[in-house]
């Protein structure tokens, strides 16, 4: 059977390769070779064997081409609705994969993928969008997963349902696998097998997290399906404990002692990582700013356990009922923290500035600093506005240098502004929860004086550190963020000039002033919200990288991540840098050594980077759903914040966003038209459009899913609805 098949796959595969051959269709090629019906099937498997041996490929029209297929190695990144993405190194677009292309393809794999479309036809004068079909699976990225167990009624075995929703399969648990879970556990799963046709993946049970509804093990189930780390290994905590509390005459010597300067922490009420200190003076015309940062480099050094683990971690992440921090406590809290009162090590950045807001003279030191007064964002911006005479009286030594913070910070922005630095003010959730970690508010996040005037000075100082060592030619790293994507823009100008906007694109790339200036014209307008969230989606991630290729958004030639070593690795990591630069101990060796770590570096950190924001984005949506399953059957006021085939996304003022789905919306048939960004009614032409205010009633709420539910209120209808809804329950604790 075995001989007979190869026989058939080498004469198709020499008629597909003659010079006369042209493509054509399975039904095609049959009735061409006069294969009868009965082994119709027989050639389908005789072509899909020459397809998974990437010898022939199908184009998107399902023509079989001879000739390989261009084949690309890249992880794939799955949807929950099936398709999925292919990313590739060094590629700046992914590959679309389509739901029957994923060969089996789970998220997160490392595949190679042969483009079916290559994206270089054009259509409407933009770029199609590459697109492929998985032909092997190299390598499984998941090996475990987080999940809720169900346990079959009268039998031994289960399933596990995925929280991740780019996991499409539930895992089956075989009799003997469950390590003593019950209905309702949510637990972590080893992966035995992946599955295939016709046969789910299974498992094994390996970590029972707690009940469902048992408090916190909601936020646990996405800190573990992250692959956050959680506890300190022994040999870091050992190697933390340590480290003294108090510095000491040796710590200090040979830095710049400016304990007697002026200065404060600015944070939020909670925080206790206080990793920055400013002081000001004004001479003249001109500001003196101190950005003060903790010495955290002092204490943990490279190549310890403390550093492994902090690069490990790559970032402190801020989840809605618990901080998992980069270094521990008792550095983060004690000797790196800036406590007020406390003589403690800093490296500074001490800046002149004149009145236009350029940095005309600045140094870079190791310092001996002690704050005078530890400040909340909320209490400096109330004693800027003067609403609060007892702590303008309590504070009142430092007034007069926070009234000139404002004055400087205006200044700054006013800069950063004329160079066409872009601000996207979106206001953030802020969550509060009770003692059992279920949320009873959710509300904007506001930025005001003083949140602005630090990010402000910490911006400036970034600039001046990033810039400083980019001429010195050493090896750094640096925050930089791409230009977005030009076929991007040209489909925002088209939209933008439906509303009259223009925005001129050169023959290089956009400029951030022209995304600026837009920005500026739409302020205030109805089209405000749409256009502003268009443009945002238009622009790239930023990353770290070894090379200087500058802050699109920022509108900086330089940028770095200086002022945050107690949360952040790479700020840690030049923070090394730049104190061998000053011990004099910048050397050939140490260059050549930090040239061949800082690839990794960027890359690792900027992925531990995206693994923060995304648990901490699963959080937040997971207690948004959870407050909202307490307001099934409202009705508020919210916006269209988004449009797909598949419904419409609409936030309300709180930030909480949720699905209008298209089969929600029954008084009519809805057609999606993408280059408008508008859902258009076939029979009434009622239309809905991106920023379109609109009402709309809570029908769902799922924690398990942590998705929302909303339907549209049209006028005259009743606003109270009962609160019935059958994934309510899947929210209660």
């Amino acid at each position: 059977m075995d001989g007979t098949f190869e026989k058939r796959k080498k004469i198709i595969y020499e008629f597909i390769c003659d010079d006369f051959y042209i493509p054509m269709k399975q039904k095609e090629m049959a009735a061409l070779l006069q294969v009868s019906k009965e082994q119709r099937g027989e050639l389908k498997e005789v072509l899909d064997s020459l397809v998974d041996e990437g010898k022939i490929y199908v184009s998107k029209k399902g023509k079989y081409c001879k000739g390989e297929a261009q084949t690309l190695t890249g992880v794939y990144q799955a949807h929950p609705r099936g398709f999925g993405f292919v990313t590739v190194e060094g590629r700046e677009e992914d590959i679309f994969i389509g739901e029957d292309d994923t060969g089996g393809a789970f998220h997160g794999d490392t595949v190679e993928v042969a483009l079916t479309r290559d994206g270089s036809h054009r259509r409407d004068g933009h770029r199609q969008r590459q697109e492929g079909r998985v032909v092997k699976i190299l390598s499984r990225g998941m090996t475990t997963l987080v999940g809720l167990y169900e346990k079959t009624k009268k039998k031994n075995y289960g399933f596990v349902i995925p929280d991740n929703r780019r996991f499409l399969e539930d895992v089956f648990i075989p009799e003997g696998r469950d390590g003593g879970a019950v209905d309702g556990h949510k637990v972590v799963v080893e992966l035995t097998s992946y599955g295939g046709p016709g046969r789910k993946p299974e498992g094994k049970i390996t970590e029972i997290l707690g009940h469902v509804n048992d408090p916190g093990v909601d936020i646990m189930s996405i800190v573990r399906g992250s692959d956050l780390p959680c506890e300190f290994p022994e040999k870091v905590l050992n190697q933390a404990g340590r480290v003294p509390d108090h510095i000491s005459e040796a710590d200090m010597a040979g830095r710049k002692d400016i304990r007697d300067w002026q200065m404060v922490t600015i944070d939020g009420e909670d925080a206790k990582d206080l990793d920055d200190a400013v002081s000001l003076i004004k001479e003249g015309g001109r500001y003196v700013l101190g950005v003060h940062i903790a010495d955290v480099a002092n204490y943990v050094q490279e190549g310890s356990a403390l550093d492994r683990e902090a690069k490990n971690r790559g970032t402190s992440v801020y989840l809605a009922d618990r901080v998992i921090p980069m270094l521990p406590h008792r550095l983060s809290n004690g000797i790196c923290s800036l406590n007020a009162g406390e003589d403690r090590l800093a490296l500074s950045c001490i800046m002149t500035i004149d009145e236009n807001g350029d940095v005309t003279d600045h140094e870079i030191a190791e310092t001996v600093i002690r704050v005078d007064h530890r400040m909340s964002y909320t209490g400096v911006s109330r004693i800027l506005k003067g609403e609060d005479p007892e702590a303008i009286e309590k504070y009142q030594d430092v007034v007069p240098m926070l009234t000139q913070m404002a004055e400087l910070s205006g200044i700054l922005r006013d800069r950063r502004h004329r160079r066409g630095s872009i601000d996207f003010d979106f206001p953030e959730a802020k969550l509060i929860l009770d003692e059992k970690g279920r949320p009873v508010e959710i509300r904007p996040y506001e930025r005001n004086a003083a949140t602005r005037l630090i990010e402000d000075f910490m911006l400036l100082a970034n600039e001046t550190v990033a810039e400083e060592y980019f001429w010195r030619e050493v090896p750094f790293l640096y925050r930089t963020h791409e230009a977005p994507d030009e076929d991007k823009m040209k489909t925002l100008a088209a939209f933008i000039n439906n509303f009259g906007y223009t925005m001129h694109i050169g023959s290089q790339k956009v400029q951030p002033m022209e995304i600026q200036k837009l920005m500026g014209k739409i302020e205030g307008t109805p089209q405000e919200a749409l256009i502003s969230r268009l443009a945002l989606r238009s622009m790239k991630q930023a990353k770290y990288t070894p090379e200087n290729t500058g802050h699109f958004g920022l509108a900086a030639k330089y940028y770095a991540h200086f002022t945050s070593p107690i949360r952040r690795y790479p700020d840690l990591q030049i923070h090394r840098i730049i104190k061998d630069d000053l011990r004099g101990r910048l050397n050939g060796k140490k260059m050549e050594h930090y040239e061949k770590i800082l690839p990794e570096v960027a890359k690792q950190t900027s992925q531990t980077e995206r693994r923060a924001e995304e648990a901490e984005r699963e959080t937040v949506k997971l207690k948004k759903a959870e407050y909202m399953s307490q307001h099934i059957g409202q009705v508020f006021d919210g916006v269209v914040s988004s449009i797909t085939k598949w419904g419409m996304y609409v936030e309300l003022p709180n930030t909480v966003e949720g699905l209008v789905h298209v089969t929600a919306m029954s008084d009519d048939h809805y057609e999606y038209y993408e280059d408008r960004y508008e859902m258009v009614g076939s029979h009434t032409g009622r239309v809905y459009k991106l920023g379109q205010e609109i009402r709309v009633k809570v029908t769902g709420a799922d924690c398990l899913q942590r998705t929302i539910d909303f339907e549209i209120v049209k006028e005259g209808e009743p606003e109270d609805g009962e609160k019935e809804d059958r994934r309510e329950d899947d929210c209660q604790q």
